[in-house]
């Protein structure tokens, strides 16, 4: 290398340095040198793939070290961020309504707040497309899973189900994550499963890929009845013809997604991760789907859970 060019390369990297410090240094002081977790879902979900992105997100721009990590979903994440054993958790709105009034799954309070409304999920209840079940009411006595233990699927599960008229003890709960319930299904050992989920759900969308598959129908009676006996935190919805190789509409259910953190997090810490996260939008979206429902003015709409006050900061200051 000539020594006219090692002056240049040196003052290049120089700049490179300064600009990566800058870039990390920008972060709020109460961060740590600390390992965190975004408590995400099972690893064919969206909540992990939304987390893991927001993982490398926050890395990136940050320089903190942050992983997504595989759990069972809304209940376990909204227990994960409450214990302080993770920095963020997704979690679907009637799990997290039950847990801030310390119902259902939940035996007290918990100290949780909602960073963002993120998208609605959809309530998927999934059969083979040669299988003669045409209804829920169908399913009765046969093989089913209804979501992993401490999952916001069982939750949702059990609700449809009282709200069909049937006790959970109707059909035989293989109680299996997504993972396990697409295996479960592609051997032939479970009838159907439970899944609530962003559009499309990526294990979903390949299960469909190699075997075709139908969605059971929840009409809007069912949905009603839930509505009216729980947390009023759903809505009518439908299954758009052409996802998942559907030939037509399937009506179901949606619920809001919330990220959620402890109420004891620093205001500081959520506005970075809040303004990370809106920042990359486009960048994760191109990856996640999901992320690109992601809107400031709905992000807000989170009763009955509070927003954490650094969120509620951050969407003011974002006003002006």
């Amino acid at each position: 290398m000539s020594r006219l060019r090692r002056p240049v390369l040196a003052v290049i990297i120089g700049i490179a340095m300064v600009l990566g410090l800058s870039a990390c240094s920008s972060r709020a002081g109460e961060w740590t040198d600390q390992t965190y977790a975004i408590a995400g879902g099972g690893t064919t979900g969206v909540y992990y793939d939304y987390g893991s992105h927001l993982a490398e997100e926050l890395f990136d721009a940050l320089g903190v070290d942050v992983v997504g990590e595989e759990t069972n979903g809304s209940v376990d994440n909204l227990l994960r961020v409450a214990e302080g054993d993770a920095l963020l958790g997704f979690a679907q709105g009637d799990a997290a309504a039950d847990a801030v009034a310390g119902v259902g799954a939940f035996d007290e309070p918990l100290p949780v707040r909602a960073v963002a409304r993120l998208y609605d999920e959809y309530v998927h209840v999934v059969v083979r497309a040669d299988s003669e079940v045409e209804s829920i009411p169908e399913l009765d006595g046969r093989t089913v899973s209804l979501g992993a233990e401490n999952s916001g699927v069982t939750v949702i599960a059990g609700r449809v189900l009282d709200a069909v008229g049937m006790d959970r003890s109707a059909v035989l709960d293989a109680q299996l994550d997504l993972r396990d319930s697409i295996a479960a299904m592609e051997r032939g050992e479970i009838d159907g499963f439970f899944w609530v989920g962003g559009l499309p759900t990526p294990g979903l969308r390949e299960l469909a890929e190699q075997l075709p598959v139908r969605l059971l129908p929840i009409e809007l009676e069912w949905v009603n009845t839930v509505n009216a006996r729980y947390s009023d935190a759903y809505r009518p919805a439908d299954f758009p013809a052409g996802i998942y190789g559907l030939s037509e509409s399937t009506p179901t259910m949606a619920v809001p997604n919330y990220l959620l953190a402890a109420a004891s997090t620093p205001d500081a810490v959520v506005r970075d991760v809040l303004e990370v996260l809106f920042d990359a939008r486009s960048r994760m979206g191109s990856e996640v789907p999901a992320v690109a429902l992601l809107n400031r003015r709905q992000a807000i709409f989170t009763a009955p859970v509070e927003l954490h006050p650094g969120a509620v900061d951050y969407y003011r200051d974002s006003r002006r």
